[in-house]
Formats: C-alpha cells, sequence, structure tokens
C-alpha cells in the first residue's frame, strides 16, 4: 500500500504513513483537485464512488487525489487526471490553497482547466468515479444553497471563493 504524505500546520512535510493507518484525527495529508470549466461557464464534477470511505457519493471537483509519498501537488493532479477521467496532455493551472478540516485534515492545491469536452470524451475510472457532470454555475450555486449534504468541502470552498472574485 503506498504511503501518504503528511505535514504540519504550515504545510511542511513531516512524515509518511499508510493510507490504513493515518490517524484523521490528527494527521493532516496533502490532496490536489482540478477544477474543470468550459466555454459555457460550466462546471464539470464528479460523483464520488458510492463505496468511497470519506463522502461518498457525494460531487466534488472533477478530479482529486490524496499526494503519495515522493509526490508534488503537481506530479500528483497529472496522475490523478490521466487515472480518473483519461486527461493527459494539458496544462493546469495553479490555483488556491486551502486547509479543509471536515471530514478529515488536509491541504488542498486547486489546479484549473478551461476545456470544451463532451462527456463521453471523459474516460472515467470506475473505482473511484460513479459519473461526471456538467453543472451551469447558476444550477450549482442554487443547488449548494438547497442540498449542501450532496457537495463536498472543497466544492463549497471552491465555489466560494469564485464567486467572491
Amino acid at each position: 500500500m503506498a504511503s501518504v504524505i503528511i505535514v504540519d500546520q504550515n504545510d511542511q512535510v513531516i512524515d509518511s504513513k499508510e493510507r490504513n493507518i493515518v490517524d484523521h484525527s490528527k494527521d493532516i495529508c496533502r490532496i490536489s483537485v482540478l477544477w474543470i470549466t468550459n466555454s459555457k461557464n460550466q462546471i464539470l464534477l464528479a460523483q464520488r464512488k458510492l463505496t468511497k470511505k470519506y463522502n461518498p457519493g457525494k460531487w466534488g471537483p472533477a478530479v482529486g487525489g490524496t499526494n503519495e509519498e515522493g509526490e508534488t501537488y503537481e506530479s500528483n493532479i497529472y496522475k490523478e487526471a490521466s487515472e480518473e477521467i483519461g486527461l493527459k496532455g494539458y496544462d493546469f493551472q495553479k490555483g488556491l490553497k486551502f486547509f479543509v478540516a471536515q471530514p478529515n485534515k488536509k491541504f488542498c492545491q486547486t489546479f484549473y482547466l478551461n476545456i470544451n469536452w463532451q462527456l463521453e470524451q471523459f474516460n472515467i475510472q470506475k473505482e473511484e468515479v460513479e459519473q461526471v457532470r456538467w453543472f451551469d454555475q447558476e444550477e450549482l450555486l442554487e443547488e449548494l444553497k438547497n442540498d449542501p449534504d450532496s457537495y463536498t468541502e472543497v466544492v463549497h470552498l471552491i465555489m466560494r471563493s469564485t464567486k467572491s472574485k
């Protein structure tokens, strides 16, 4: 099993642990996420597999992954984009990094990409992702108000940060 990176409150690497022994009440991990938009002002979200330990069935960013030992935020997001949705050969724009405390502690580095793919062009990894879907920005804002528990905390944070721009 791969070891994940453990960091301190300043996002400095202090350790690595096998994923199954990470103490999420104390240990802080690193994750990378990819926020994909298109020219229609839509956002691509991925529904997490129903069997996932954290946030099963919730809608999250198009791609996300925990950084493993030896990975940077950048190397992790390119690997995850290829594995989870079959996206290769694009340059991602580095965005905000923020701390998320629920359901486990993590630093989240965002990356952004604008691409005009049809849903059928994404090759989703069935072990990780139930489905992907384009959301109109206004529709997503409304759903976040009406059904907030269907979305990961990361989606809430990214939408709040982009709304304030």
